[in-house]
């Protein structure tokens, strides 16, 4: 039997009514006539929160940010994920960088990385920090920036096109997105410039990011951004963090070799003299510790088939096995993946087929000196493997060239002693010891010619045999 007080509806708690302003928001002060207060309406303390999340609402609207706003320090991962030593360092350091302007932003700050590094997350990290302090931001991509300012020409604009674009010159704080990413047309370089000189000039607060090298942008831009005195360079040598990584690249072709591992390399003293053997162990040694951590540069020199490329693809494959990004090419494949950016279908453009292979944070190139000998081909290779050395990124080489037939610039950073070990491989070819074994086995003779080695002084293929190992 229910009771009177069991069926009586309860009434949903009254909120307090502030007693100051009685719910109002705001309040008269008791003065006399001709006090500065009297009559004067005063924002009650009751209301400071509320107000406060509309000014921040108010600043985040004006920002362009949108769904940014995730995008904070405090969600960077400022040491990756997998990454070797010196990239998670130099990741870090950039973090670092992008907290501390932050804080106080002075001058201009220029991220420049390959697309997915995280560059526009500390960009946008900035801003939302900001916002959190109170202090406007806006954020423009830069195609969108220009889009935006072409619709201001439109009659029925709701603000003129001079007064949207004073809007964007003279922000307390500006972060161009994607510098470079614009079309090209003399309007957009004109009106970027516009905005920028006018910023560089008045040393307003910008932060630009960008997957493009200064060489590659408009001389007056990049004359600006070459300022030590005003910008920081930060460049970002992380990997894509959206999982477009180096192990599923289309242009990998590690998959080719995934047999080829530390434990699949055939260390038998089949016809090899004591010397081959001894070197070859040497071989073994130097690339499983390359593989434990990977520093520098790797040379691996030697003769067709002495098993240099299964060495380089065994520290790739072991990287793999670790969780850690590995990019296996062939020279030749590399220079055919480049040229086909110029194809008019091609869904991706040089440059970023280009800035995956240079920013690898693991790089095996295989055959180096099989690829055809044009200037642009050579050009390429030399781009490439001078911003590995200068960026001092984990890089293993393999050829069947003597040192002095690989064109002069690229021996000049091979030679370096202090970045680059060089091993050569004097075991002649493993399947020409195959065969002998075979052969050896069938006529109840394990030797070929005595010992099976190659002729005094010579490699398998008759070259003058390599006599030079290197290791730092």
């Amino acid at each position: 039997m229910r009771t009177a007080s069991s069926t009586r509806r309860r009434t949903p708690q009254q909120p307090k009514i502030c007693p100051k302003c009685r719910g109002t928001g705001f309040y008269r002060r008791d003065v006399p006539v001709g006090h500065p207060d009297f009559g004067r309406a005063i924002p009650c303390d009751c209301q400071a929160a509320a107000r406060e999340e509309a000014r921040l609402q108010g600043l985040r609207r004006i920002s362009n940010l949108g769904h940014l706003t995730r995008m904070t320090f405090e969600s960077f991962v400022p040491d990756g994920y997998g990454l070797p030593p010196n990239v998670r360092d130099n990741l870090h350091r950039a973090y670092e960088t992008a907290r501390n302007y932050a804080e106080q932003p002075n001058g201009w700050l220029i991220l420049k990385g390959r697309y997915g590094c995280g560059k526009t997350h500390l960009a946008v990290a900035i801003a939302n920090y900001q916002i959190a302090q109170g202090r406007p931001a806006l954020f423009m991509v830069v195609p969108d920036l220009l889009d935006y300012l072409r619709a201001a020409y439109r009659p029925d604009a709701e603000v003129p096109y001079d007064e949207q674009f004073d809007a964007v010159k003279n922000a307390p704080l500006l972060i161009l997105d994607d510098l470079g990413t614009q079309s090209t047309t003399p309007w957009a370089q004109e009106k970027l410039f516009q905005l920028l000189n006018h910023r560089y000039n008045a040393e307003l607060p910008t932060v630009i990011t960008t997957n493009h090298e200064l060489e590659e942008i408009e001389p007056r831009l990049r004359s600006r951004l070459a300022d030590t005195e005003l910008c920081q360079m930060v460049t970002i040598l992380a990997p894509d963090f959206r999982g477009a990584g180096a192990e599923r690249s289309e242009l990998s072709s590690l998959h080719l070799h995934s047999d080829q591992t530390f434990e699949s390399f055939d260390l038998q003293a089949w016809s090899l003299t004591p010397e081959q053997r001894e070197n070859l162990k040497r071989a073994f040694e130097t690339a499983q510790s390359f593989a434990a951590e990977p520093e520098g540069w790797l040379v691996l020199l030697g003769d067709c088939g002495s098993g240099k490329t299964h060495l380089a693809a065994a520290i790739a494959n072991a990287r793999l096995s670790e969780g850690q990004p590995a990019l296996f090419v062939v020279v030749p494949d590399l220079l055919d993946y480049l040229r086909a950016a110029f194809n008019p279908s091609s869904t991706m453009t040089l440059d970023r087929r280009f800035e995956e292979v240079r920013n690898a944070p693991l790089l095996v190139l295989d055959d180096l000196g099989t690829q055809s000998s044009t200037a642009w081909a050579q050009e390429k290779l030399y781009q490439l493997l001078n911003h590995r050395y200068n960026a001092r990124l984990a890089t293993v080489i393999t050829t069947n060239l003597h040192l002095e037939e690989i064109e002069p610039r690229l021996r000049s950073r091979i030679l370096d002693a202090r970045r680059v070990t060089i091993f050569a491989i004097v075991a002649p070819s493993y399947l020409d010891r195959l065969s002998t074994r075979d052969a050896g086995s069938a006529t109840g003779n394990g030797r070929s010619n005595g010992n099976g080695a190659p002729p005094p002084g010579s490699g398998p293929t008759g070259r003058p045999r390599r006599t030079y190992s290197r290791t730092k």
